[in-house]
């Protein structure tokens, strides 16, 4: 029966797990207290979260169906980043401090109801922001009207040269 400390950490876990779309997994072995404050600082500026969980509380909070999806995942020590809509943010973030420190290792992903593995993690943190292709999206979406702005803009003043060019030849031509 566990103990009242214990369901208090399950339902906190719980809570994180409703209001997070997206988990990634970590293995923190190796790293000072310093360092994986220095990473839930990094991760909070996008407004997500680092926590150090015991496996068989985290798998009571997640439930029969997603803990037997992450059966595999949660072995060893484990950090969770709970992550909200963007995915790319926190990869960003975890790629970069798993770079600086070879510490950190990183077990897998769970986006979108999927799990990603370690080699599919790199190629997501290696993707632009939501906000840069929303960006880029948008830059797409302008070029057309900006060229057909240009062009329509083009007639009018070529036209306009014409009859001044016109203009200054009857002028030199009629004294």
């Amino acid at each position: 029966m566990p103990t009242a400390k214990k369901e208090a950490t399950i339902e906190e876990l719980r809570a994180k797990l409703a209001a997070a779309k997206n988990l990634f997994f970590t293995n923190y072995s190796g790293l000072t207290v310093q360092q994986i404050s220095k990473l839930r600082t990094e991760l909070r500026k996008d407004g997500n979260t680092y926590a150090v969980v015991k496996n068989t509380l985290f798998s009571r909070a997640a439930g029969e169906e997603l803990a037997a999806i992450l059966e595999s995942v949660l072995a060893g020590p484990t950090g969770i980043v709970f992550a909200g809509d963007d995915p790319v943010a926190p990869a960003k973030a975890l790629k970069t401090f798993a770079d600086d420190n070879k510490s950190l290792a990183i077990k897998a992903a769970y986006v979108d109801g999927k799990i990603v593995d370690a080699a599919a993690f790199s190629a997501l943190a290696s993707m632009p922001s939501k906000p840069q292709l929303q960006a880029q999206v948008l830059g797409m979406l302008a070029a057309p009207l900006r060229n057909l702005v240009g062009v329509l803009a083009a007639n009018p003043s070529g036209f306009v040269r014409v009859l001044s060019a016109r203009e200054k030849q009857l002028a030199e031509s009629a004294p």
